[in-house]
């Protein structure tokens, strides 16, 4: 497991973190080696993992493991590059019955040195989401849970479970079914086949 080369003081005032204060792994990039890669590894132990999933609203962690390294990349700039496995149990969306999920994802994150805020329109345009200033600090716990609460489904459904039907109106008219919008919906896709996507205007 990486070492933190420096260690700091919480601030007292500093808002409340999700990354469980156990997790925290600290690693100044003034003090990275700048010509090999620093390994890393996080393997957080139940009462660790048990933390973790209260943060994201888990009902159990029952595994965690973060492999990777952080390495330099041109003068002054690192990328960290690791993956992620981890076994989660959330609730069901519709039931909150207990949900199993395997997980595995690869993690990147590119800290430049001379970061330049992009505009909006930079923003917009950018695929690329990895890419961030860097931190006098970088943290691999905050990185870990980032990574986890990315991976983790947004809809965990039980087996067998179903939503309810759903009914939209306005006031006094008589409700439509989300059945009921079904037929529609296979109908406007027909049209757009006969037509190629393409009404006279």
């Amino acid at each position: 497991m990486a070492r933190p080369q420096d260690s700091l003081t919480p601030d007292p005032q500093a808002p409340e973190r999700l990354t469980p204060q156990s997790l925290s792994h600290s690693l100044r990039s003034g003090a990275l080696p700048t010509r090999k890669p620093t390994r890393l590894k996080l393997e957080p132990n139940v009462q660790t993992r048990a933390e973790m999933a209260k943060a994201l609203g888990l009902l159990e962690l029952p595994a965690f493991r973060l492999v990777g390294e952080i390495t330099p990349t041109g003068k002054h700039d690192f990328t960290l590059t690791a993956h992620l496995t981890a076994k989660v149990v959330q609730p069901c969306s519709v039931t909150l019955e207990p949900v199993p999920a395997t997980l595995e994802e690869d993690v990147v994150r590119r800290f430049i040195a001379d970061w330049t805020e992009p505009d909006a329109e930079e923003i917009e345009m950018s695929e690329d989401d990895t890419s961030e200033p860097l931190p006098e600090v970088i943290d691999l716990g905050d990185v870990a849970m980032e990574a986890l609460s990315l991976a983790l489904p947004l809809y965990p459904r039980a087996a067998g479970a179903e939503l309810g039907q759903v009914s939209v109106a306005p006031p006094g008219a008589e409700p439509i079914r989300e059945d009921d919008l079904k037929p529609f919906a296979g109908l406007a896709a027909l049209k757009d086949k006969l037509t190629g996507g393409n009404e006279a205007e």
